[in-house]
């Protein structure tokens, strides 16, 4: 039997349903056209990125220089189409619905700068990833090939969502930059702000747990571990308000190693180049360049 034509449900769906449905309504956040197809779509599009950042290996391996070379344009020519179009949404989402949002600006134009700037920034983003690989090839004794650490290593995901996702935060682009770190963050168990600073030659090693906070700043050639925190000693002030706007985060310096489960925190900290941070270490206080610290085997602490 279907339920639905029992009499009873009938006569609720009938005299209570408009009533819920009224209260749903009261109060209730409505999108202005990002909603979870939008987030799927942005998706496919970062995939599509992937794709023309690593051609041969996010998509099919072409049998010579030329074809390649269309593909490629066939490629960017889409993702300029539907990214325009999630930027500009963005945008307007923004203004419409946040407070702090521009307020009457050509929502038009910003995306379509926002979109110009990020694809002229690909061949730069996909520089950096070379060094970034090349980073985990030197590191890794366990890495034999550049193949195997672009298909296997979830640090390439992750640091490549976040190259991306930091190029559009840092034009001013609202929500899809966060967009795209969660959905890395969901595959990788990486979790990096966009916001968040990374210099070259990053390399993440085995990646599950870590997290790096929106106002960290980290130099080039550094090297972390799983279940490393690069975060903030409170989100709230002595008064109990957010500390948006603030330093919260720590920054690490050029060669540093941080080893598994180290957790540092607070926007005054500072790791001095060339610092090595042993594992299960919980740091709140810079340390000098060069220094080692990790916990004894008797619990003493080692700076």
């Amino acid at each position: 039997m279907n339920v639905h034509e029992n009499a009873t449900t009938k006569d609720w769906i009938s005299s209570r349903l408009p009533q819920i449905a009224g209260r749903l309504e009261q109060g209730a956040p409505i999108g202005g056209g990002l909603d979870l197809q939008a987030r799927d779509e942005m998706y496919d599009i970062f995939d599509d990125i992937m794709a023309v950042l690593f051609p041969g290996y996010y998509s099919h391996r072409f049998e010579s220089d030329e074809r390649t070379v269309d593909a490629l344009a066939d490629k960017l020519f889409s993702i300029s189409a539907r990214l325009g179009e999630r930027l500009y949404m963005a945008f307007s989402y923004h203004c419409r619905f946040d407070a702090d949002g521009c307020g009457g600006c050509d929502c038009e134009e910003r995306a379509a700068r926002a979109l110009i700037e990020m694809i002229e920034s690909l061949p730069e983003i996909r520089a950096m990833l070379v060094d970034d690989i090349s980073a985990a090839l030197d590191g890794d004794p366990a890495a034999k090939f550049f193949d195997e650490v672009v298909l296997s290593y979830p640090c390439v995901e992750a640091i490549a969502a976040h190259r991306v996702a930091h190029r559009l935060y840092s034009i001013g682009v609202p929500i899809i930059p966060r967009m795209l770190s969660e959905r890395a963050h969901s595959r990788t168990g990486i979790d990096i702000h966009p916001g968040a600073r990374i210099g070259p030659r990053f390399f993440i090693d085995h990646g599950t747990g870590v997290v790096i906070g929106e106002t960290c700043r980290i130099g080039g050639n550094v090297k972390i571990y799983q279940g490393v925190t690069l975060g903030a000693t409170s989100p709230f002030d002595k008064d109990g308000r957010p500390r948006s706007g603030q330093k919260r985060h720590p920054d690490i310096e050029d060669d540093v190693i941080i080893y598994a489960n180290a957790t540092i925190l607070g926007g005054g900290t500072v790791i001095g180049k060339g610092a090595v941070i042993g594992g299960n270490t919980w740091i709140t206080k810079s340390v000098a360049p060069g220094a080692h610290v990790y916990n004894g085997p008797k619990g003493e602490h080692y700076p």
